[in-house]
Parts: structure tokens; sequence; C-alpha cells
């Protein structure tokens, strides 16, 4: 059975930029890959299919309890359904529901997991699911945050922006990759570099190099002005908005700054947004050690 490398964020981090690295660097073809096909090179555990295979028929009237007692089953189907490593999109905190592992652990060979500032999540995450400000904000601090059902997804098991990020930091024993948005952004080869060492892939600089450019934000965003991408929401015009961190400042009062980076000050100081006096930092600090960063983040208390 093949294993699940989960590729893991909040909603509305990086996770689709890294998948279309990813994509681009596995097909290695000469020309960028169709945003639209990314899905051909990584699947998602929001996915209702293996779950209607589990029950036989359409799962949008099954409880979400009785789903995620059958996670382990649908994550051995997707396991099954390719060779090798296979790459799994997902928006879930790890921990149990139900007292089921939420990422199963004798499928999974390890994790990549994309942090960005909780600041600059915010309005890409009002924009993308067609909420005010203020909600988004909410949804943010909330432990039971879910993102609901819909057709063909069932739904996700998110928690705060802090706890999301603790979950992935504290479990002991996965083989785990954590990346920062804004380090991407400002050398993408480095980042993608190192990702790539850390899964055991070929360190072809010329392959990265291209699969850095063919993944890039501006053409991402050329893509799906000219053919659309099958995963923007409804509530928004454009799924690849800015590209760009610090885009809050603009966007944010200082009230709402504040109240983000009051919630969230224990992990955000853990990862460089915050300084060690829980001052708001215009840009985030170098980390040199991101295993450092990560004992911060998992000792920080619980919300």
């Amino acid at each position: 059975m093949a294993q699940i490398l989960w590729l893991a964020s909040y909603p509305k981090s990086g996770n689709t930029w890294v998948r279309a690295f990813m994509a681009n660097f596995i097909a290695n073809k000469e020309r960028p890959l169709n945003i639209n096909e990314l899905r051909g090179y990584a699947d998602g555990d929001m996915a209702s299919w293996p779950y209607e295979r589990v029950f036989g028929g359409d799962v949008f009237e099954v409880p979400f309890d009785d789903l995620y007692k059958q996670r382990g089953k649908a994550h051995r189907l997707l396991a099954q359904s390719r060779p090798g490593v296979l790459i799994v999109k997902t928006h879930n905190r790890m921990g149990l529901v139900q007292d089921v592992p939420i990422m199963t652990p004798d499928v999974t060979w390890g994790g990549v997991y994309v942090i960005r500032n909780p600041l600059d999540i915010i309005p890409s995450y009002a924009d993308h699911y067609g909420c005010s400000i203020e909600t988004a904000i909410m949804a943010s601090l909330a432990e039971d945050h879910k993102l609901g059902r819909m057709k063909t997804r069932i739904d996700q098991y998110v928690g705060s922006w802090t706890s999301h990020v603790r979950s992935w930091m504290i479990v002991k024993g996965l083989h785990r990759h954590v990346m920062r948005y804004e380090d991407i952004l400002d050398n993408p080869q480095k980042s993608f570099s190192t990702m790539i060492s850390f899964l055991e892939m070929p360190s072809d600089r010329n392959r990265i190099k291209k699969a850095a450019k063919f993944s890039s934000f501006k053409t991402l965003r050329s893509q799906e002005d000219k053919e659309g991408f099958t995963e923007r929401s409804a509530n928004s015009k454009r799924f690849f908005r800015t590209g760009r961190a610090g885009g809050w400042e603009n966007t944010l009062s200082e009230e709402q700054i504040a109240l983000i980076c009051r919630g969230h000050r224990h992990v955000m100081r853990a990862f460089g947004y915050l300084d060690d006096n829980d001052q708001l930092l215009r840009k985030p600090r170098p980390i040199a050690d991101m295993s450092v960063a990560i004992a911060a983040a998992a000792a920080a208390p619980e919300p």
C-alpha cells in the first residue's frame, strides 16, 4: 500500500501554491502545467469519493460523527488509489474525533505544513468564503471551526488558527517539514529546494528552478485569468488574489489587528510574526532553526 504525504495548512495559507510547485516538479514538462490539472498530482482528504465507497453511496446526509469514524478506511482507499507516496491536501487539524485519528497513522509517510501570518490570512479567507472580516477573525479564534460539507466534499475540522498550527507541531513521531509562506515569497527556489530534500526527491537545481518559475504567482494568476480555475470560490472574483505578504496593513483596522495578535500571540511569536515582547513585526524575523520555532509553538498554552 502507498503512503500519504499530507500537504497541510490552515485555509488560505499557500497550500495551492505548494501543490502547484509539486505538480510542476513531478510533471517536469517544458511548459507550465495547467492549474486545472493539479488534482491529477495531488488528491484532497475532503473528497467524498472514498467515503462513498465505504458507505456504498452518497454521503451528503451521513452525520459528521459517523463519517469520521470511517476515516481510516477512507484514507486506506486514498492510499491504494496510486502507487508510491500520494500527496494529499488537507485543511484538517491533527488530533482525534470520536477517538479516531483525523490523519490515519498507518498510511502516513509524513507531512509538509505551510504556515502564514494570520493577519494576511483573514482578508483572503473573507474573500474566498464570502464573509466579513469580522466573521473571518472569529473563525480564526473558534475552536469548533469547521468547513462545511458540499456535494463532493466532506466536512473539515479546522479549529482555531493557533490550535491548527499547534496540532501539527505537537504530534509525536511525524516525519514533518514546516515552511513559512513569507519565506517562500522571499526565496522560492531555496524554500522549495529544502522541501525537495526533505521529500527525498532528486535535488536537481534546474528542475527545481523551472518548477518554481512555472508555479510562480504571476504564472498561476495569468492561467486563471485566461482559463479560469475550478477551485475558485463562487464568492470571489479570482482565487489568486495578490500573492504577497503585508496586505493586512491596508485592510485591517487597529482594533482587528490587536484582536488577532492577542488571540494568537504565542504561536505568532514562535514563528517570528511578533517579537519577544509581543510587538507586531512588519516583516517576520528570520528563523535560523525551524526546530526551535516548532518547539516553541508546541510548548505554547492551549487556546
